[in-house]
């Protein structure tokens, strides 16, 4: 990931009366890591942008993404048992 050609990101603050659904994901994320910030970044990998939940599950698949959320279903990669 890069951030802009001139080295800047954009702050987007999230409320729970525009976006209740994000400021949830959000609000969870911050519950369980004690960071109440998500880095929003285009969705694809050498590619267009993403644009349908079929597209989405395709870079899921043949990236080594953790986890991908479609709507209000949430898609995780099971964990990978060391070698005994």
């Amino acid at each position: 990931m890069e951030p802009n050609v001139d080295g800047t990101g954009h702050l987007q603050a999230v409320g729970k009366d525009r976006n209740p659904a994000y400021h949830t994901l959000i609000s969870a994320f911050a519950e369980k890591t004690g960071t109440p910030v998500v880095l929003n970044t285009s969705f694809n990998e050498n590619e267009p942008i993403v644009e349908s939940p079929e597209q989405a599950l395709d870079c899921f698949f043949r990236t080594a993404m953790d986890a991908v959320v479609v709507d209000n279903t949430l898609v995780q990669r099971q964990p990978v048992e060391a070698a005994a």
